[in-house]
Parts: C-alpha cells; sequence; structure tokens
C-alpha cells in the first residue's frame, strides 16, 4: 500500500492496452508526450497518434472532426492549457456540439508546482462543470485512473479528466468498480463525513485514521465525479451528519465544496467545512509543500476538524 504511481502513467497504459484491441482510440496530444505519458502509445500505435504541437486549440478541434468521422479521440495534454487556452473550443466544438471527445488534462491543479501559477490549474472544475454536456472526473490513484480509461473508451459524449504529475501513493489495491456519477465509501464512520475527490483522497483517508487515534469517526468519500454528481449519497450524507467536510486541490470557489453545499442547502442545510485552496495566486514550491501550507496535507486536515470541533 505504500506503493506510488503518478495517474497519468496508469491512465495512459491502459489506453494503451484498449487502443490495441479498439483501432478507433486515437491519441491527439500538443507536444505533450512526455508530460502526458504517451510515448509508448505513439511508439506502438504511430496509426493511432496524432501530434498537433503546441496547438492545444487546434488539437480539440482535430479531435472533434475525427469523432465526427467514427472515432474515439483522446485530446492529452497539460490542465493548465486544455481547460483556459483551449476553453472556447472545448465549449463550442465538444460540450455543444456533444461529439465523442474525452480532454485528459494532465498536471493538474498545483502538481507543476515549481513552474509557478502560470502552470496551476485549480481553476478547471469550476469552469468544465459550467459547461452544458460535460462530464468531468478526478481519479484519486492509479488503479481508478485505469479503471476510469477502460471505461472511457466504451462512453459516448464529452468528458474532462482532471490528473496530476507526481507518483501518488494507492487508495484502491486493484482496479475498483468505477461507475460515472457513484462515488467511492472508502471509510465509514458516525462522527463526521469527509467528501475528497482527486489526488487528495488519500490525504482525506490518512487524516480519517488519525481522527481514530483520537475517537473521532468519519466516513470517508472519494468522489470521484463532480459533474454529474452522486446527488443520491450526498443527500443520504446531509441527512446523517452535523457536518461536513469536503477536501478538493481547487480554488474554494465553483469546485467540490460548492458543488456539495448547493445541493445540501436545497435538501437537508448542514454546516459545511471546505478545504480547499484559496482565491489568490499560489505559492511557489513542490505539490506537497504547497498542499502543507493550504491546509490539504492529511495533518493539516486533522487540524481543521480538530479546531471545528473545538469551535463547537
Amino acid at each position: 500500500m505504500n506503493q506510488k504511481i503518478a495517474c497519468r502513467v496508469a491512465f495512459s497504459e491502459a489506453l494503451l492496452e484498449e487502443a490495441k484491441k479498439d483501432k478507433d482510440v486515437i491519441v491527439v496530444t500538443t507536444d505533450a508526450r512526455g508530460s502526458a505519458s504517451v510515448d509508448n502509445f505513439a511508439r506502438e500505435l504511430p496509426e493511432q497518434f496524432v501530434e498537433v504541437g503546441i496547438a492545444e486549440q487546434n488539437a480539440v478541434g482535430v479531435a472533434a472532426g475525427l469523432s465526427i468521422c467514427g472515432f474515439k479521440p483522446f485530446v492529452c495534454g497539460p490542465a493548465c492549457f486544455l481547460s483556459a487556452r483551449s476553453f472556447e473550443q472545448v465549449k463550442v466544438d465538444v460540450a455543444y456540439s456533444k461529439t465523442n471527445v474525452k480532454i485528459i488534462g494532465v498536471s493538474g491543479g498545483v502538481s507543476y508546482g515549481p513552474l509557478g501559477g502560470t502552470h496551476h490549474a485549480f481553476h478547471d472544475i469550476a469552469a468544465f462543470r459550467a459547461v452544458p454536456n460535460m462530464t468531468v472526473i478526478l481519479p484519486s490513484d492509479a488503479n481508478l485512473a485505469k479503471a476510469i480509461a477502460r471505461t472511457l473508451v466504451n462512453h459516448r459524449g464529452p468528458v474532462y479528466v482532471r490528473m496530476g504529475r507526481n507518483p501518488v501513493p494507492v487508495v484502491y489495491s486493484e482496479e475498483p468498480h468505477f461507475e460515472i456519477g457513484k462515488a467511492n465509501v472508502l471509510l465509514e464512520g458516525d462522527d463526521i463525513a469527509i467528501v475528497a475527490c482527486g489526488e487528495v483522497v488519500k490525504n482525506a483517508f490518512d487524516a480519517a485514521l488519525l481522527l481514530r487515534e483520537k475517537g473521532i469517526y468519519a466516513k470517508v468519500v472519494d468522489m470521484h465525479t463532480l459533474k454529474p454528481i452522486d446527488e443520491e449519497l450526498i443527500i443520504e450524507i446531509a441527512k446523517k451528519y452535523k457536518v461536513i467536510f469536503t477536501v478538493e486541490e481547487h480554488n474554494t470557489n465553483g469546485g467540490l465544496g460548492d458543488a456539495v453545499a448547493g445541493l445540501v442547502a436545497k435538501h437537508s442545510p448542514k454546516e459545511i467545512v471546505k478545504i480547499a485552496l484559496p482565491d489568490e495566486d499560489m505559492i511557489t514550491g513542490s505539490q506537497f509543500e504547497i498542499y502543507d501550507y493550504y491546509g490539504l496535507s492529511a495533518e493539516k486536515i486533522v487540524s481543521r476538524v480538530l479546531s471545528e470541533f473545538e469551535r463547537r
């Protein structure tokens, strides 16, 4: 369970396996073979690989055209560029047009840490959640990333997947069951609920284990799909728990916390404590230094939960 594997590497390995069985699967990339871990794909399946260079807008347009011709394109590149530079093309050519294009944003969140603000992508969930017809997915570890890749090959419609850059700890010991819009419960507990997404799910899980040592038992949920979100589970949680914590590697506005809060306010109003990145310029440092600085490490999540308990 101490093994660390990058989600982008696992996703690309699974996609390559599926593409060998399905010649309609095409990878389109933006001079990002290394960043997206698709070197092996390009080498083994050159006829199913399209390199457009540093031209994210073109990549999305090309993918939309391939989709109309019956192919299953996956646009792979840095999340910071695919969610901003090519946003109009994703909105119009993919989402509005309902083309069968998968946008695979790698090095999302603050995983490009040392490169600074230009390469952070902590706005992407909010942006794509607001676009009609888009599905938004964040794997928490390599095994889930593989399951997502296999599912998306046969799923029709626009999808955005956000993954980090760095190796992350294992959450699932093997490829888990994955269903779009149905979250996975990792741990049961009766005192509080912690709903997390993406690569900070492991931090939330570890925090819950530390909280048990202090007599606080948390239910931990991996909310891998942000759109469509698992409304049934969130409403169930809202009816049971007095306080719900959300944990995400995203701006405090427009992400998981707001999605959960909107549902809870509508069905069973409870206090929501959002643990997220603040709405400000981020510091420069490693991804894990940034986590700790802004309260997303397991230890800082524990401190936040305890401070909320003391406040009560």
